[in-house]
């Protein structure tokens, strides 16, 4: 060492400190790196991506080769600079301390931090770069890690634990997915990111949920004039109605609006006819997940279907239309009859018609009623009253004061929702 000049172990210090900061940069950006970027990067044909992949695939040996340059580095480079200190200052205690304390230093701005914090900002760039240089030194390294490894996987054996699998582990579940796409902030279009959030929910959602209740349903009573059939076929928005005799419990079919008006003559219509046009109904148990319902709604080609309950009443129709809008949000135009169901006043509530949905009123006013029983307001209100409902009454559901306007058939027609206070106290029965 004594014939090596000065400067000459100055650099070799130097290119030591720079080898360190290389391996500690080294293993933060591949441990941080997003498998999922850097598998679309391998696709797109990235060869340090590639690289990169073949060495996360066994970590046990990456962390070998990278730990055990590191640590060579660092032991050669305190050597050196207790080299370097003996030929500046002889063999001085002080300066030995020194030159101890400043080597650690130096390890630890220039080839420990900064490097590692270099690793974890810039992952996607910095691991594959890497995986260049770490991929033959791998090779080359090769017979010290397997030895190095030997005890290392049998001391994980000693104390009953597996390798660890990062690959493995960076699976993500639903609850994850859901997490990183509610967070992923201006990386997503705020409507995209809503329609993969309303994915998730479509097993959770029934058709109870969003099917239109059987007060709503428009149909044609085979029992009824030819004239009042008519009537209802031309002022008719759908292109299909269901056909009851009688009673709306004994749906006998479905018929196409369009085709059935062929069939009409002096406005009137051809009762033999419309039978003959008849296609059998299809009908949907209530409780079905929407996901399941949207599947079988593809398998049978249909796009409607009457829901009934476990005694095979009739409780409601959904349509193709209705599971959709609960993923993409509301895009179908109301028919010209139907009056809006949520009005904003100025005062800051909204008039709201009783047979509203509430998961549709959280979702369109940004509400946070609750969804766990009643699926309209009106028998969100009944459960909250416990009593039959009477215009004027006012209650406070989940801290929104809410005012009943209209009853009819026992039933509220139209209520008033207010914004919710800021500091509710107990829930009153009435205000």
């Amino acid at each position: 060492m004594d014939s090596i000049p000065l400067g000459a172990l100055l650099i070799a210090l130097a290119i030591l400190l720079v080898a360190s900061a290389f391996f500690s940069s080294s293993e933060t950006s591949l441990m941080a790196v997003n498998r999922y970027r850097l598998k679309n990067l391998a696709k797109a044909g990235h060869r340090g991506a590639r690289l990169a992949e073949r060495l996360l695939a066994r970590t046990d040996k990456l962390l070998g080769v990278i730990l055990l340059g590191n640590n060579l580095v660092n032991a050669a480079a305190a050597a050196l600079v207790t080299v370097i200190a003996f030929r500046l200052f002889g063999e001085n205690e002080l300066a030995l301390s020194l030159a101890t304390v400043c080597v650690t230093f130096l390890i630890l701005v220039f080839s420990e931090v900064t490097p590692k914090v270099m690793g974890a900002a810039y992952p996607e760039r910095v691991a594959p770069a890497v995986s260049y240089i770490l991929a033959p030194l791998l090779k080359l390294m090769q017979p010290a890690v397997w030895f190095i490894n030997l005890f290392v996987n049998g001391l994980l054996r000693l104390l009953h634990l597996r390798r660890p699998d990062l690959a493995a582990g960076s699976v993500m579940g639903v609850e994850e997915l859901r997490t990183l796409l509610a967070e992923s902030g201006h990386m997503l279009p705020k409507a995209h990111r809503g329609i993969l959030l309303n994915l998730f929910e479509l097993e959770k959602i029934t058709v109870d949920d969003v099917m239109r209740p059987r007060s709503q349903i428009e149909a044609l009573d085979l029992l009824a004039a030819p004239d009042e059939l008519y009537q209802e076929l031309v002022t008719s928005h759908h292109a299909r109605l269901p056909v009851y005799e009688g009673e709306l419990n004994n749906v006998v079919g479905v018929v196409k609006v369009r085709r059935v008006l062929t069939h009409c003559v002096d406005g009137k219509v051809d009762i033999e006819s419309l039978r003959e046009q008849i296609r059998p109904p299809y009908f949907i148990p209530a409780g079905t997940p929407l996901l399941t319902q949207l599947h079988a709604f593809q398998e049978t080609h249909q796009t409607f279907g009457l829901v009934v309950d476990e005694y095979g009443d009739l409780q409601g129709l959904v349509t193709v239309d209705d599971i959709l809008e609960e993923i993409v949000g509301e895009f179908a135009v109301a028919a010209p009859f139907q009056r809006p169901m949520v009005i904003a006043e100025e005062g800051g509530g909204w008039l709201v018609e009783g047979s509203s949905s509430v998961r549709e009123l959280n979702r369109r006013l940004g509400l946070d009623l609750p969804l766990g029983g009643a699926r309209t307001l009106n028998g969100l209100i009944l459960e909250h009253l416990e009593a039959m409902p009477e215009p004027g009454v006012s209650i406070m559901i989940a801290g929104y004061p809410t005012e009943i306007i209209q009853v009819q058939d026992r039933m509220v027609k139209t209520a008033r929702i207010y914004p919710r206070r800021q500091e509710p106290s107990a829930e009153p029965a009435s205000l």
